[in-house]
């Protein structure tokens, strides 16, 4: 079963599984945000959900941790089916920043509208098309979504709490051009908080920064697109020049 908790220094949200758990959620991602330039203008945000995407695929690569839990099994039931089995599962787990994962999870409530208009074409409504109403991907993305939220839910206020899920519905579309390099910052900056009860107090002003786009973020966004000017690149293409510090998850 796929599961999300928070880790212990709330430095982001473990995500572990089996292979089946972390490969469907890869596959379900890839297939929501589309091919290399089918929506243009997400490209930053596609390529944010795919550094997800790369981490679960190297978690069941065997490049990640990996842990036991209980399936069940014991001796009893192996004695009644007459069979030698293991009593716990191999778990694949990944972690991911706070910053990072809240921003790919307000994405993906636009890569599900710009899926779902792509798969009923001319449907007024297109997440109510049949097309849509049982699409795995789409179920599949939204459950990690709810995971993602149940972790923010179960380390901060209920005020807090409010705060932060009004703010990530706010608007739509929200995150086409979004200049993904301001999420270093806000990485950074949650991490150089080194109290986990200040870490849960700092989540809302950090969804806060994320998507109300003010004036740090709007420098960071001129900066950007002048020097992919000047080196005649893509936006995506640039980095800011900023090191993390070590992270204690």
């Amino acid at each position: 079963m796929l599961t999300l908790r928070n880790t212990p220094n709330l430095a982001g949200i473990e995500i572990s599984g089996d292979y089946l758990d972390l490969d469907t959620l890869y596959l379900a991602l890839h297939t929501a945000v589309g091919d290399e330039g089918e929506f243009p203008a997400y490209e930053g945000a596609r390529l944010c959900v795919l550094g997800l995407c790369y981490d679960l695929r190297h978690a069941v690569q065997g490049d990640r941790e990996v842990g036991f839990v209980p399936n069940g099994m014991d001796a009893d039931r192996m004695k009644f089916l007459g069979l030698i089995a293991p009593e716990k599962n191999l778990y694949y787990k990944v972690n991911a920043l706070y910053p990072e994962i809240l921003f790919v999870t307000i994405a993906l409530n636009d890569f599900i509208r710009l899926y779902a208009k792509k798969q009923a074409k001319s449907a007024p409504f297109p997440l109510l098309d049949k097309k849509n109403l049982w699409d795995s991907a789409i179920a599949n993305v939204r459950l990690f979504q709810s995971q993602v939220i149940n972790c923010v839910k179960a380390v901060v206020s209920e005020a807090s709490f409010k705060r932060i899920t009004n703010l990530m519905h706010k608007d739509y579309p929200w995150t086409d051009g979004y200049a993904t390099q301001y999420l270093d910052l806000l990485n950074i900056r949650y991490l150089n908080i080194g109290d986990r009860e200040e870490r849960a107090k700092a989540l809302s002003t950090t969804v806060k920064r994320m998507v109300e786009k003010g004036k740090e973020y709007q420098q960071v966004e001129q900066e950007v697109r002048a020097m992919a000017r000047e080196h005649n690149c893509s936006v995506e293409d640039i980095s800011l020049v900023e090191d993390y510090p070590d992270v204690e998850w």
